[in-house]
């Protein structure tokens, strides 16, 4: 066992540097990790070893926990309508739309055809969402509608599995218990960790924080996430769930930060060999034999849940929003794994048919990272513009000079708008995004809608005549196109442009551009003249 071990590890190492060399995600790296441990020392039965998939689900587990720190109940709040209202949809409507295709295209059963509907509703919350925190593209618009939907995902799994039970069950007396004794669980366990988050967690941190002991923290931690995890897990709910609502909970204390950061080591290390024992899975002799099957059966499943989550996100935000938010979640998630796994032990859905639904889900959540990775340039060159009717915008008179164009009005647009201001600048703001649009033309600001990487739209704020422009996007994809177009007007001798690393200020060096902030470097030189203030005094 242990040379199992130091071999995964070492193959895991290779992989992940030679990935790295080539901008891959380290997550292909453990997948394809697994299928050679797999075949290497032939472990194909090790995947379905109930302690290996205990042990790899709490990477999902510490995943959620993290993911519920960024979210409190106020922003769960305010999420509602993307959890509760688009969430249910996506899995409703595309549950049918498999459903009609298995029951009267491919001939299964009604329960095995609703089986295969709900698990393959589901997305990959453990891929898209690791991916997403480490672009920080959970923050952004499309980042929030993919959080709410998995969110939902998440919550789905415990009607799905319950589906499950009943399908099994025979005695009707037995199926009116089973959906009782889950309403009066999801009570007391909501109930339970709402009191104890409101009235007990601070306390309890404060209490052990006060021992100035790293060890006795970090072991406080485990037991809260592991805690609430079992507890959700002894209702009958998933570990996740538990984990999720235990995050929210400790994100109203002032510990969020501190627990997160003790957290993520045990997180990465899980999610790794999650990703391994999904690797694990790939059957290459299934693959061999059902080559047609997986090939029609892969984009087919793909292109539908684009299709029904594009349509849903594009009824409420512009094209580029809903654009990302259903390439992100077109592959089929690692519950649906769970749930085929069981549906196949209770009979419910053949073995055979079982295995190459697994492969597809597994090849699929192997596209996934190189999908999120190329996400901003597959949305720069498929939607270069989103065509909408925007009333009311700024004008900007012809004769408008010396004035300073802020292009992007998000966070950081918001501070220099404010900045102007202090100094009674005259400014025009260009923003893309319709939420950051509404908010500056609910603010009063003088903005205008447009993609700033067009020139038309650049002239129409009389960007020749500008004293300076500021670049506040933070997408470097987009910025480098931005400061493209900006440059063929004004040869970029007036763009200022902030960088979060030097690699991104070597990309645009062709560009000359003569005003470009490292925001590491600036915000370094800040803490050292604090330091020596603090040493003067």
């Amino acid at each position: 066992m242990l040379g199992i071990i130091v071999a995964t590890t070492l193959i895991t190492l290779i992989l992940n540097l030679i990935l790295k060399k080539v901008h891959l995600p380290t997550i292909i790296g453990y997948i394809l990790t697994g299928t050679t441990i797999a075949y290497t020392f032939n472990l194909h039965e090790a995947v379905n070893n109930h302690e290996l998939k205990e042990i790899a689900e709490f990477g999902v587990v510490f995943l959620m926990f993290t993911i519920g720190l960024e979210f409190s109940l106020n922003h769960l709040k305010k999420m509602k309508r993307e959890v509760f209202f688009t969430g249910t949809l996506q899995i409703v409507i595309t549950t049918i739309f498999v459903y009609l295709i298995s029951r009267f295209v491919v001939g299964f059963d009604t329960q095995t055809s609703l089986i295969i509907g709900t698990a393959l509703s589901l997305s990959s919350t453990a891929i898209v969402l690791k991916t997403f925190n480490e672009t920080k593209e959970i923050s952004k618009p499309h980042g929030r509608r993919v959080l709410g939907i998995l969110i939902m995902q998440d919550i789905a799994v415990i009607p799905i599995l319950l589906m499950i039970s009943f399908f099994s069950m025979t005695d009707d007396g037995a199926l009116v218990f089973t959906i009782f004794k889950t309403i009066v669980a999801a009570f007391i366990l909501l109930a339970l960790l709402y009191f104890s988050g409101k009235y007990l967690l601070e306390p309890f941190l404060q209490y052990v924080s006060s021992t100035k002991s790293d060890e006795l923290f970090v072991a406080s931690v485990l037991l809260l996430a592991l805690g609430s995890a079992y507890l959700a897990y002894y209702f009958g709910f998933s570990y996740s769930l538990g984990a999720f609502i235990a995050g929210m909970m400790i994100s109203e204390t002032k510990f969020k930060h501190q627990v997160e950061a003790d957290l993520i080591p045990f997180r990465n290390i899980l999610l790794g060999v999650f990703f391994i024992t999904v690797g694990m899975q790939i059957n290459f002799k299934v693959i061999y034999e059902y080559a047609w099957t997986i090939a029609i059966l892969l984009p087919v499943v793909m292109g539908l849940k684009f299709g029904v989550i594009y349509a849903l996100v594009r009824y409420e935000d512009n094209k580029r929003v809903a654009f990302k938010t259903a390439l992100s979640l077109i592959q089929i998630g690692e519950f649906s794994l769970a749930i085929l796994e069981l549906a196949r032990s209770q009979s419910l859905v053949d073995p055979t048919y079982s295995q190459i639904l697994i492969v597809t889900i597994v090849i699929s959540m192997i596209l996934t990272p190189i999908i999120l990775k190329n996400l901003s340039k597959a949305t720069q060159r498929l939607i270069p513009e989103d065509v909408m009717m925007i009333t009311n915008t700024h004008n900007v008179s012809s004769d408008t000079e010396n004035h300073v164009v802020v292009l992007g009005y998000g966070q950081f647009g918001k501070a220099i708008v404010d900045e102007l201001k202090l100094f009674g600048q005259n400014y025009v703001i260009l923003e893309h995004n319709v939420k950051f649009y509404q908010n500056g033309k609910d603010n009063g600001e003088p903005i205008v809608f447009g993609n700033a990487a067009q020139k038309h739209i650049l002239n129409s704020v009389n960007i020749t005549k500008a004293s300076a422009v500021i670049v506040a996007v933070n997408n470097p994809e987009t910025s480098y196109l931005i400061c493209q177009a900006v440059g063929d007007l004004t040869h970029n001798s007036k763009t200022i442009v902030t960088v979060t690393t030097e690699a991104e200020k070597d990309s645009l060096k062709d560009l000359k551009l003569e005003h470009v902030i490292v925001e590491t470097n600036q915000i370094a030189r800040a803490v050292v003249d604090e330091v020596l203030q603090c040493r003067l005094s």
